[in-house]
């Protein structure tokens, strides 16, 4: 048996027992970091730490504070929260108690959080604020099993007239109520962690889900124990580094990167507020960080429009940058995949380094100036994008995982990474491609059941664990799997041709700078079509230079010369395109995509159905009349 069998296959049966070993093994050192706003109420936050020893009192305490509430084993507490250092305590007293975490996104509205609250029949809320208690008030009728409610911010716990004694508290009071009882009984948590078992109930998780209702994916302890040494023995993150954690925690790729913390040690920042990230990276300087594809566009997009709005030679450098860093990733890249080294021609490695010292090191301190790695998931990122950051010195890892497998089943390893691709399984993870391309997963972190709903269950997960993920990919004869479409969401044209729109819609945001979102739509018709949203900032600089100063978001995308700069984009995206993938129509959206409305979940994936449903008359708009072949 090999180490990295010996580590996965002797793993303990939960995280809570992980947790327990890395206090044990590195009391003092630090675990976490956190944002602490100025005493004066304005300025830059402060940065304050906790030890491993000082983070496991107070999960301890939360710990048997939901002991003395009543919790039992299994039975489910809500966590509704932004991503928080007190998210991270929560989850792991809920752990620690025996108990199990469903974890709620705080965009959530009250009827789909009152669904899921009571679909999963949890006993306690945690939620974040006011906002948050406000949704179990307004649907507390219909949870009749919701005994209590810890709000995080202690000046939101305050009761209303009409609610039940004892029914909200702050997390203040649950720990003061913890340290009460570990007096008491000093061993309660302790007994609680020693008696959970592998095949127990850690985690349901409702799926953000781009189709429908969300299903509650029931994980065991097992599966994010065999993620967390999983993770350890990628060798991914080391126990030097740190960590910049700001993805949603109520997403099971921010839950799995809490997991792989533990065991491997190293110091996690967290702060979920999207709009301080650029703000927080020269102040946290991570060494590792997790993402998904939106922000490396976004960043992408603003470099690129600043370029822009310097003009001449300087947006010329930049271009000329940019494809430099292509090349040099693809030739840097296909060269250490057949020599094992990484080198270049002199010639190109020269230009890199020019490139370098005009370009990409800028991009680099904007990162922190420190990173090592970026593992990006949740959907697909432009291989274009990914070789201009890979170029730039900013090694984006891709991976690949659905909830239903506890997030990470296959990633891109270390300096062997491929741009395109999501890598190889993780250790003790199996991939196989099924007949008709599907790609079929089987491995520890493989989800028990949909809660309640066998006969779903039944259409995804063979009885001898195979699970079908409903994406298509290809594998390449050395292991590395390639996502070409979801299954549902391949496109057939009238003429019979298959078309995959998440790989045209990546070719076009490499293409198009000034693209946020972007839907290729073709389903039984005779030729495809594009609904396209701008970014914001990228098309509102340009609009300036051009003479569209002041103009509002929907006036400049509905502007004739706003038409044909996408139109020049669509006809270079068109270039590299088969006769019937090709974009023959596209209309230019009011307003960017977004959450609030329901066009994406969450993790920032398109909700296709919603979209088209919400743009039908654009849609049927371009196919009036039309005879394209």
């Amino acid at each position: 048996m090999t180490d990295t069998q010996a580590l996965i296959e002797n793993r303990p049966p939960s995280v809570a027992t992980l947790f327990v070993e890395r206090v044990e093994t590195t009391p003092d050192a630090e675990a976490y970091r956190y944002p602490v706003p100025p005493a004066s109420g304005t300025g830059p936050d402060d940065w304050a730490s906790l030890t491993w020893r000082e983070a496991a009192d107070r999960v301890f305490a939360i710990a048997a504070g939901f002991i003395d509430l009543g919790i039992l084993p299994e039975q489910r507490i809500a966590l509704s929260s932004a991503t928080r250092l007190e998210w991270i305590l929560a989850d792991l007293g809920i752990m620690c108690a025996g108990a199990a975490t469903t974890p709620v996104y705080p965009s959530t509205n009250a009827d789909e959080t009152a669904f899921m609250l009571s679909d999963a029949e949890c006993r306690i809320l945690v939620a974040e604020d006011a906002a948050q208690l406000a949704k179990a008030r307004l649907r507390r009728a219909d949870l009749p099993d919701l005994a209590h409610v810890v709000v995080l911010d202690a000046a939101d716990a305050v009761p209303a007239e009409g609610d039940p004694e004892g029914w909200v508290l702050s997390l203040a009071d649950l720990e003061k109520r913890g340290a009460a009882r570990l007096e008491q009984q000093p061993g309660a948590v302790r007994e609680r962690i020693d008696g959970l078992r592998s095949e127990q109930l850690a985690t349901l998780i409702y799926t953000s889900g781009t189709t429908g209702r969300p299903k509650g994916v029931r994980l065991r302890h097992d599966a994010w124990s065999y993620m967390a040494r999983a993770i350890q023995a990628t060798e991914l993150a080391r126990p030097d580094d740190i960590q910049y954690l700001w993805l949603p925690l109520a997403h099971v790729f921010g839950k799995v990167l809490t997991a792989g913390h533990i065991t491997v040690g190293h110091v996690t920042a967290v702060d979920g507020r999207v709009d301080k990230i650029i703000e927080n990276l020269p102040v946290v300087r991570p060494t590792y960080m997790a993402s998904v594809p939106r922000i490396f566009e976004k960043v992408y997009n603003g470099v690129a429009a600043k370029a822009r709005e310097a003009g001449g030679a300087k947006y010329k450098i930049f271009r000329w940058a940019v494809e430099v860093a292509r090349e040099y990733a693809k030739v840097s890249q296909d060269n250490f995949r057949r020599t094992g080294s990484a080198s270049v021609p002199f010639a190109l490695a020269a230009k890199h380094r020019a490139a370098d010292a005009l370009v990409y090191g800028k991009i680099r301190e904007a990162f922190g100036g420190r990173l090592r790695a970026c593992v990006s998931g949740a959907s697909a990122l432009a291989p274009d994008i990914g070789y201009f950051f890979a170029g730039a010195g900013i090694h984006i890892l891709e991976g690949y995982g659905l909830t239903e497998t506890s997030a990470a089943s296959l990633v891109n390893p270390g300096e062997a990474y491929r741009t395109g691709t999501v890598g190889k399984p993780l250790p003790g993870t199996e991939v196989r491609i099924a007949d008709d391309g599907e790609i079929l997963l089987r491995s520890p972190g493989v989800m028990e059941c949909y809660h309640g709903q066998p006969e779903k269950t039944a259409e995804v997960l063979e009885p001898d664990g195979w699970f079908h993920t409903g994406d298509i990919g290809e594998l390449s004869p050395d292991g590395y799997l390639r996502i070409t479409d979801r299954k549902k969401d391949l496109i057939k044209t009238s003429a019979g041709k298959y078309v995959a729109p998440a790989e045209i819609e990546g070719r076009f945001k490499a293409v198009c700078p000034f693209v946020s979102n972007i839907l290729v739509h073709g389903a039984d018709r005779n030729f495809c079509t594009a609904l396209i949203a701008l970014d914001g900032p990228a098309i509102e600089g340009w609009a300036k230079e051009h003479g569209m100063e002041g103009r509002s978001y929907a006036e400049v995308v509905a502007a004739k010369e706003t038409e044909e700069l996408i139109a020049g984009y669509v006809q270079r995206l068109n270039e590299g395109l088969q006769r019937w993938q090709t974009i023959k129509k596209f209309r230019l959206l009011p307003r960017d995509l977004d959450v609030e409305h329901g066009e994406l979940t969450p993790s920032l994936k398109l909700k296709r159905p919603v979209v088209e449903r919400e743009y039908k008359a654009l849609i049927e708009e371009m196919y009036e009349g039309a005879r394209e072949d």
